[in-house]
């Protein structure tokens, strides 16, 4: 491809892209993300292809591999255009009747249908689907235009229209201003103002600055910023080069996690064909801004996350944070001014400049505007990527967009990541802002929300989230180090039964000490877990304590399983699967549990179909 050298080049290109893409008469959209890519999308793909070629429709029927659509759980997912027709659960041995049935002659092949789990009705369209139905995709439904390995693709879609606008007619001021009308906020977790980020980098002294996009997501089960990045990253880019003219930055960096190696490929591919074609190097678009991006891959220390510790790594030393006396707008990468963003941030500038301010400042609540991608997991029916306008209710994407319980009833979300909060079902109505959630002892964070029923212990969901930040703790100021560990020792006992009442008061005024007086976000957040499940949950806590019992049954040094004879069939089911010996009983007899044998491992409860095995 020629490189392109002006702004009319870029949209004489973008013409000729348009024209191909329309030349077509159907399009089918594979999903090619990881999630999809795990269940054989691409084999899936080379099937297409083959049966498009061995029938003769490969000039007819344009075949798109594409970054993640969301719906994680429900791939390989192929939607065919212009019907929207969305199936499910597709294998490569379906490419062939795919192509016959319903690229050739119109027919919906129903087995591949998606069925809601709720209303148990088949649906044809993916607009129809729930899931989708109660979002507001702005960013995840550019995933499904374009293949992330395709630079054509993007700019067929509109693709550095943003950048080229932002050159021709916008200073960089003008650019900052409508970034800080819109009212953007950091989308990793912190919620700081972007504009008011980029207004402070600008008017710090000094001519080398850089801008940094923090790919380094390490939440336990999140993957929004990663999704972002596999599926669209020329539209990072071009966010990176908007922040970059209006801060005076010509060098960025890309620092994503060494264990999303899809992101890695992509992202590096991305470079490369925008270095390729002009839109990366010296004077962009035939102006005076130049600008180069180089990717560093990170290690996997969830530390990391914190824009101190990330610029440490970058620097090639041991990534720990250091105080914020002085912000990395002005002292950051190589001790120079350093503005530095995730990626859902960085993605969402695009946009607003091609839409202005009021156009992104539309959607949301008073102080958080635009939407959020969420991880959303747990005990619900949907699972996966879902994007919701800012203001959101805690209900809607629990009951609506996820669907409800798979089972027991729902009692809890913890929201934020580990370093999040727990909240109870009488707090659903809560709107989904930064604001909102940090009232109730929460958080927003990166983006997950992991959704818990009755059969979840809370003592042992802080007891979680305190390993996992006692083993990503960097250890290097005191009240985080020391503070996290005896927290989960507190905790620690009273799942086993050696809790004590005047331990909780011991624990709370613990965690407001480590919360107030650590180094870093991770620690100044990492009591969240035992603030809110002990603000809202305490009876939980005293059940533990006080009659040594776990209502949830979960923590085992406080249950013993039995065998309800009125309710076991005696199928031999227990018997066979317990790796310990400790079921005996005839075949069509109630089956009993030796105590002393049981290791409280749980196999049989999760084997036993009759529901019989039960917790005291």
């Amino acid at each position: 491809m020629a490189k392109i050298n002006t702004i009319g080049d870029l949209e004489a290109l973008r013409t000729d892209l348009q024209n191909y893409r329309n030349s077509f008469q159907t399009t089918l959209i594979v999903c090619g993300g990881t999630g999809c890519k795990a269940s054989r999308s691409r084999d899936l793909i080379n099937a297409l292809k083959k049966e498009l070629f061995k029938q003769g429709m490969e000039k007819s029927v344009l075949l798109r591999s594409t970054g993640c659509h969301g719906f994680c759980e429900q791939g390989p997912i192929v939607v065919i255009e212009p019907a929207n027709t969305f199936y499910c659960h597709v294998s490569p041995d379906d490419a062939e009747e795919i192509i016959f049935k319903t690229v050739n002659n119109g027919e919906v092949i129903e087995r591949l249908l998606y069925t809601d789990p709720v209303s148990g009705k088949t649906i044809q369209t993916e607009s129809e689907i729930p899931f989708y139905l109660f979002q507001d995709r702005q960013l995840l439904a550019q995933n499904r235009e374009v293949d992330p390995c395709s630079i054509e693709d993007y700019i067929a879609i509109g693709g550095y229209s943003a950048i080229a606008k932002t050159l021709a007619e916008m200073s960089p001021e003008t650019v900052i201003k409508e970034i800080k009308d819109a009212g953007l906020r950091g989308r990793g977790g912190g919620g700081f103002p972007t504009g008011q980020k980029w207004t402070e980098c600008r008017d710090a002294p000094g001519d080398e600055k850089y801008v940094v996009c923090n790919a380094d997501e390490g939440d336990p089960g999140a993957y929004m910023d990663r999704s972002v990045l596999e599926g669209n990253p020329h539209l990072v880019l071009e966010g990176m080069m908007i922040g970059a003219w209006a801060i005076g930055a010509w060098q960025g960096k890309v620092y994503v996690r060494n264990e999303y190696p899809l992101a890695v490929e992509h992202i590096r591919f991305a470079v490369q064909q925008a270095k390729e074609i002009g839109l990366l190097g010296e004077n962009i678009l035939g102006s005076s801004f130049s600008f180069d991006v180089e990717i560093a891959r990170g290690g996997g220390a969830f530390v990391c996350g914190e824009s101190t510790a990330l610029i440490a790594s970058l620097e090639g030393k041991v990534g720990e944070p250091r105080p914020k006396d002085i912000h990395t707008v002005l002292d950051g990468l190589w001790h120079k001014p350093t503005t530095l963003n995730n990626v859902e941030t960085w993605a969402n500038v695009p946009s607003i400049i091609l839409n202005g301010s009021k156009w992104f400042g539309s959607k949301g609540s008073k102080n958080s505007k635009g939407t959020k991608i969420i991880a959303l997991t747990g005990r619900i029916k949907n699972t996966g990527l879902v994007e919701i306008a800012m203001g959101t209710t805690l209900n809607t994407v629990v009951f609506d967009i996820g669907g409800g319980p798979t089972g027991k009833p729902i009692r809890a979300v913890q929201t934020g990541g580990p370093s999040g909060g727990c909240l109870p079902l009488d707090k659903f109505y809560l709107p989904l802002d930064f604001d909102a959630l940090a009232d109730a002892g929460s958080m927003i964070g990166s983006g997950g929300i992991v959704v818990m029923d009755e059969e979840t212990c809370m003592v042992d969901v802080a007891k979680y989230f305190l390993t996992f930040l006692q083993d990503e703790s960097c250890g290097k100021c005191v009240p985080c180090r020391l503070g996290i560990d005896r927290m989960l020792e507190i905790i620690t006992d009273i799942s086993e039964g050696r809790g004590k009442p005047e331990q909780i008061d011991l624990l709370e005024d613990l965690a407001e000490t480590v919360s107030q007086t650590s180094l870093c976000a991770l620690g100044k957040t990492a009591a969240n877990p035992v603030l809110s499940t002990l603000r809202y949950f305490r009876e939980e806590y005293d059940a533990h304590i006080r009659q040594k019992k776990c209502p949830a049954g979960v923590c085992q040094e406080l249950i013993t399983y039995f065998i309800d004879p009125e309710l076991c069939s005696g199928c031999g089911i227990c018997k066979r699967e317990c790796p310990h010996g400790a079921i005996t009983g005839e075949r069509k007899q109630a089956h009993e549990i030796d105590l002393e044998l049981c290791q409280k491992c749980g196999i049989c409860r999760s084997e036993c179909a009759f529901e019989a095995i039960k917790v005291k």
